[in-house]
């Protein structure tokens, strides 16, 4: 039986995705080791080619394309799901990125549609996406690129948007908003990834049938989110394009990491 080691996130989509596949509840010939961390240290560490399946912002496919491939089952793409940028008063969205801009990493997808939306930045700063909201409130920076349940707490923060770069995306391209992806190591045998693929896959199927199994682990990992804004997260990013990517998510993938 082969061992992979297994690359996700802590956020509620990925512990609700993936819950079935590392707690036993897919039949697979594989053993699945799984390591939660966040987004943008999951695309640091795919440059060394740390785990052998594992969570990739589209914004950095180009960066490890020679180390990883794309799998078709467990990615987040879809529709109203974009990055946004939030100010502490209401302004427009060239005002909001022309001065201290706080971002959750330069290889994540929210940054890469942020720089096709505005080629002109002021001061970048980076900072783990948790702490985003609280340092634009706080006033440590002008603006905030927020990804993952932000989108859902901003204004008990008092923040407003500046921009929804998801539905820049969309009405720029009529394509999904295509946010991430699992990807698999290159020098895996052919077998061995596809059989990954239908796992996942099966794993995120189970989730949809079984909606509550994961519930505890879920929880175990969101401790400090409330249950609804939990349930919109998961809502939100995990659907029919987590068990395939389809023809337009493709298609979007492929617009965003050529553009």
């Amino acid at each position: 039986m082969r061992e992979l080691t297994f690359g996700y996130s802590p956020c509620p989509n990925d512990t609700f995705a993936f819950h079935a596949l590392t707690h036993g509840l897919v039949d697979t010939s594989l053993t699945i080791r799984p390591v939660l961390l966040d987004i943008e240290e999951l695309n640091r560490r795919a440059h060394d080619g740390a785990f052998d399946l594992t969570k990739l912002s589209v914004g950095a496919f180009a960066a490890v394309g020679d180390r990883y491939s794309l799998l078709r089952s467990g990615a987040a793409l879809g529709n109203g799901v974009g990055p946004l940028v939030v100010t502490r008063t209401p302004v427009s969205f060239d005002l909001a990125v022309s001065g201290r801009l706080a971002i959750p990493g330069r290889e994540t997808t929210a940054y890469r549609l942020l720089r096709l939306a505005a080629p002109t930045l002021g001061e970048v700063v980076e900072l783990r996406y948790d702490r985003i909201l609280r340092a634009v409130a706080d006033g440590e920076v002008d603006a905030g690129l927020i990804i993952h349940e932000s989108r859902f707490t901003y204004a008990e923060h008092g923040l407003h948007k500046a921009i929804d770069l998801g539905d820049w995306w969309e009405q720029t391209t009529q394509l999904p908003v295509p946010l991430a992806g699992i990807c698999a190591r290159a020098e895996l045998a052919a077998p061995v990834r596809a059989e990954a693929e239908r796992a996942i896959r099966a794993s995120v199927q189970y989730a949809f049938d079984h909606p509550e199994a994961s519930r505890a682990y879920v929880r175990e990992h969101a401790q400090e989110m409330s249950a609804e804004v939990c349930a919109q997260h998961i809502a939100l990013y995990v659907n029919e394009h987590s068990l395939d990517i389809g023809n337009d998510g493709l298609a979007a993938i492929q617009r965003l990491v050529n553009a």
